[in-house]
């Protein structure tokens, strides 16, 4: 049996289990857990009940038994309940047991917040104009250059600008560190990669030569065990090279690209920088109305929704820092937080998600939005001739998450479309 009811958007539900159920799922605990428990005279497993509960304890058996048939009969309310959603597990704040009733238990958990979709005409939100200056094209025709640099070895002293190539040990306190050692290292000197005077040491070194770097770590360093350590780098130069950029005229370009003139080439870059700013602009305008939305639904997400949300954010991010050889402790450690303090950051993004989601799911809700299979074989196939595959055979290599993230789009796009053609 169970009572349901509401209170301060909280679902409370009052589970009644009858002395008759009780004792079964006692029964059902000590065949399940009999194996485990050592009795003198008893091969294991075969000890009577009363005989495991007066070596240790009445209720040996009870923990296991109410977890069972709370989670039993609660799930067996939610199946009942379905327009009942739970946005956590639910915590017990009462439970009695008693001769004529049996086991009460009271549970308590927030519920999925409710809320009013507004009207997508009265959206404010405006789409930014598409703007590429000569200086954004400048800029992408200096990258050609430097994508195409030639390296030219010298056989002078290093001076600010080469490129250094070293091997070197790090010590401290005549001990080598880990992660401290490398062989034909290529360094920019002067780009400040290496902490401390490392690369002003370098400066006026020859070739073959070696010279003990002194240098400290910085206070922040990510490493704890050589945060504002002393050490000594023995490094050995091998190689200087000067960096030679290409002139980029027509010449070079007819040489290097299907285009005849720099002219042309600069035409080109400026088109594709255009088509990326565009897809930058309407994706931010998306996002834009989707926050709008949002706000004017006046969603109050529940706090352990929140927590949730940071959980996942923390434990993605940790994830990611972990590719890249570095711990969340060492992260956190440099940039001088707690992890509470890290949370308590992250905590209006993870709201802000939240309410996305939810009101991403009332619109999909509200207007039947389904991703057909003529739609997703449109989608799917768009992608496959970017890797020169058919339909068919692009298909057979997907997994069920394939599908999912195709499905995904196709409806994200159909929910934003109805949301940009009612807000015109």
């Amino acid at each position: 049996m169970y009572k349901y009811e509401k209170k301060d958007k909280k679902g409370i539900v009052t589970l009644t289990i009858s002395k008759e159920d009780w004792e079964k799922a006692v029964e059902k605990s000590y065949e399940e857990n009999k194996g485990k428990f050592n009795i003198q005279g008893f091969r294991k497993g075969k000890a009577p009940r009363k005989v495991i509960e007066q070596n240790y304890g009445d209720t040996v058996f009870f923990d296991d038994a109410f977890d069972h048939v709370v989670s039993s009969e609660y799930n067996k309310f939610l199946n009942e309940n379905t327009n009942v959603i739970p946005v956590e597990q639910p915590h017990i704040v009462d439970n009695k047991f008693t001769a004529d009733k049996g086991l009460e238990v009271v549970l308590e958990f927030d519920l999925l917040p409710e809320f009013t979709l507004p009207s997508f005409k009265g959206l404010k939100a405006k789409k930014a104009d598409v703007k590429v200056t000569d200086e954004q094209v400048d800029a992408e025709l200096e990258n050609e250059r430097q994508a195409h640099a030639r390296y030219e070895e010298k056989d002078k002293n290093a001076e600010l600008g080469d490129f250094a190539t070293i091997d070197f040990v790090g010590y401290v306190d005549d001990v080598k560190f880990e992660g401290g050692e490398a062989k034909d290292y290529k360094i920019e000197l002067g780009s400040h990669t290496f902490i401390d005077t490392f690369e002003d040491q370098i400066v006026g070194m020859k070739k073959g030569e070696e010279k003990d770097i002194k240098v400290t770590f910085p206070k922040n360093y990510h490493a704890e065990e050589l945060k504002g350590k002393p050490a000594v780098f023995k490094v050995t130069l091998k190689k200087v090279e000067e960096k030679e950029l290409p002139t980029i005229d027509d010449k070079y370009i007819s040489d290097t690209t299907e285009f005849e003139t720099l002219e042309e080439y600069k035409k080109s870059i400026k088109e594709n920088l255009v088509k990326m700013e565009e897809d930058k602009v309407e994706r931010d305008y998306e996002v834009a109305l989707l926050d709008e939305i949002a706000q004017l639904s006046n969603i109050e997400v529940p706090h352990s929704m929140v927590e949730h949300e940071v959980h996942h954010m923390v434990e993605d991010f940790e994830h990611r820092l972990s590719h890249q050889g570095m711990t969340l402790q060492n992260y956190l450690d440099y940039v001088g937080k707690t992890l509470d303090e890290f949370k308590k950051d992250r905590e209006s993004d993870a709201e802000k998600n939240i309410k996305t989601r939810l009101v991403l799911q009332k619109i999909i809700s509200e207007n039947n939005i389904t991703a057909s299979s003529e739609e997703l074989d449109k989608s799917i196939e768009e992608y496959a001739t970017r890797y020169n595959m058919t339909l068919d055979d692009f298909k057979k290599a997907m997994s069920p998450n394939d599908y999912a993230y195709f499905e995904n789009n196709v409806i994200m796009t159909k929910v934003l479309d109805l949301i940009k053609e009612q807000c015109k």
